[in-house]
């Protein structure tokens, strides 16, 4: 997936208001004073990415923060592909759209194409596109996992390895179905007794969903029907014409009397028509209660009938489960351990096949694997070796060394070990124990320089992995990270003139000041202006010779 970082917009982020940051493609170096907030750019990208959030970040006075980046992709149909089993919006036009959203109270949401989704999703999507690194961020490189993933892109087997692990986490699946299986052998005849008795007491009550209210507000009825016969008859006794009482007759008198007023009145009318309403009125009235008095039961065989319908309900709810969903839940998986336990044998056997033939997928590949990993071995050691000779390791020595396990995980049968001598004489040490930042930091730089047609992450971020450095060895840093921007992005914050003049574009990194609030502010730097900001890294910005220095670092680039 190539892609590019088209823009940033950061805002309400600590120290930043309002700011939108257009990197450009190749080598990009971020400059200015210490203090100045160059790691706030990274910080929002790390946001961004899913990373951790720290809500004292948030500008003082506002309510959250919230940042965005649109990133430029060269084809997003295998994107468009893992975004839709994500549930999330593709991409328009080739482009992917992130935001990510603080708020000082609650908690925060995060959106990709403006659909949102989970932090876990954003993470994910994150790692894919973007691989950072500082000064203090290499704990990943010394993981034997993350060292076997290097050797496998080195070694063009990063697929190879990925079916293996498919394939291994298949046999361990089918492993622990059987062993389910086979458990249930024991106390076969008991438990297959209790799981028949569970399946047929639930299947012959015949549930259905919301059953239970219904049975309790019709149990309710049935026991108050007589006193609803009662009311009810007292009803159609005052709306009918039977009985004293009764609205009917006078009803009737008083809509022909108000018919006759209306024919020698004309302006009675409405009074009339009305009366006339009412009457019309009463008579539905009568006759809807004399149709819920018909509906009442008042037979004793049916309200037998509800209270035990009532009673069975109750039982299976204590016995299975506490709603009647659990009910029928639990008579379900009990016929399916039912049927488990009585064609176990059959299944096993199935499964025991499908096994054996996803084990011997899985020996066939990490055998494959195994050769390919112990080829690439030796020339990843030699091609890094050569790299850190170039970045001032001038007689270091690095090498590969590969571990067999006892038992095959998911990365396959063995582990491999990074070793490094940064000293001649010196027994070569794994990769973990070394102290100096600095020196991780050219091994980290060397072997992103070998696998860089290999890897799949188009932006590289370096904060400041020169620390430590200088001279010609800051240099060939530098040229380092230009020869890795043919294959990536790569955002590079540095104190180094010597790495600024390798970038093809540079940006300062400012602190204003707008009344009573301090603001950070990003620029790019071009012509003079680059110049002058080289020479203030060589520590001369208004000397002549800081400012012709400046300008032969820039020139040598070309």
């Amino acid at each position: 997936m190539l892609a590019t970082l088209a823009s940033l917009r950061i805002r309400n982020l600590a120290l930043v208001e309002d700011l939108v940051w257009q990197p450009g493609c190749g080598l990009v170096a971020i400059t200015g004073e210490t203090g100045a907030g160059k790691s706030l750019l990274i910080g929002a990208l790390q946001l961004l990415l899913g990373e951790r959030a720290d809500k004292s970040l948030i500008r003082a006075g506002a309510d959250a923060c919230t940042v965005e980046a649109a990133f430029e992709l060269a084809d997003s149909k295998q994107l468009d592909a893992w975004l839709e089993e994500q549930g999330t919006e593709p991409c328009s036009d080739g482009q992917l759209l992130l935001k990510r959203s603080l708020p000082v109270e609650g908690s925060g949401r995060q959106f990709i194409n403006g659909s949102p989704c989970t932090l876990t999703v954003l993470k994910a999507l994150g790692d894919s596109l973007v691989d950072l690194h500082g000064p203090h961020d290499h704990q990943s490189l010394f993981s034997r996992e993350a060292q076997t993933r290097v050797l496998d892109a080195y070694a063009g087997a990063a697929v190879m390895a990925g079916d293996f692990a498919a394939a291994h986490r298949e046999t361990k699946r089918l492993a622990a179905e059987i062993e389910h299986l086979r458990a249930l052998e024991q106390d076969a005849a008991l438990r297959g007794e209790m799981l028949a008795h569970a399946a047929r007491e639930i299947a012959e009550a015949k549930l259905l969903p919301g059953e239970e209210e219904e049975v309790v507000s019709r149990l309710r009825a049935a026991g108050n029907s007589q006193r609803l016969l009662e009311l009810s008859s007292q009803l159609m006794a005052a709306l009918g014409a039977e009985g004293e009482g009764g609205l009917r007759q006078p009803l009737a008198e008083a809509v022909r009397a108000a018919r006759e007023l209306a024919r020698l009145d004309e302006s009675a009318a409405a009074l009339s028509e009305a009366l006339g309403d009412v009457a019309v009125r009463v008579a539905d009235l009568e006759r809807d209660v004399q149709s819920y008095a018909e509906k009442i039961d008042s037979d004793p065989g049916s309200l037998r009938a509800l209270e035990a319908r009532a009673d069975l309900l109750q039982s299976l709810q204590r016995k299975y489960g506490g709603t009647i969903e659990e009910v029928v839940a639990r008579g379900a998986q009990a016929a399916q351990d039912l049927e488990d336990l009585e064609r176990r044998g059959e299944k096993i056997a199935a499964l025991e096949k499908d096994k054996t033939a996803a084990a011997a997928q899985a020996a066939k590949l990490a055998k494959t694997l195994s050769a390919a990993r112990a080829k690439a071995a030796p020339a990843l050691a030699k091609a890094v070796t050569e790299e850190l000779r170039e970045l001032g390791f001038l007689r270091a020595g690095f090498g590969v060394r590969l571990e067999s396990l006892a038992e095959a995980r998911l990365q396959g049968g063995e582990l491999a070990e990074f070793q490094f001598a940064p000293n001649p004489g010196e027994p070569a040490k794994p990769l973990r124990s070394i102290a100096s930042s600095g020196e991780i930091s050219r091994v980290m730089l060397a072997l992103k320089s070998v696998l860089a047609g290999q890897e799949g992450v188009p932006l590289l971020v370096f904060d400041e992995i020169d620390a430590n450095v200088g001279g010609e060895v800051a240099v060939k840093v530098g040229q380092k990270m230009r020869g890795l921007s043919s294959a990536h992005q790569v955002l590079c914050i540095t104190h180094l003139p010597q790495v600024a003049a390798a970038a093809h574009r540079q940006f300062a990194v400012t602190k204003e000041y707008d009344g009573n609030r301090t603001l950070t502010a990003v620029g790019e730097l071009v012509g003079p202006a680059r110049v002058a900001e080289l020479a203030r890294m060589l520590g001369g910005q208004d000397t002549d010779s800081a400012l012709a220095h400046a300008r032969t670092l820039l020139a040598s680039q070309g």
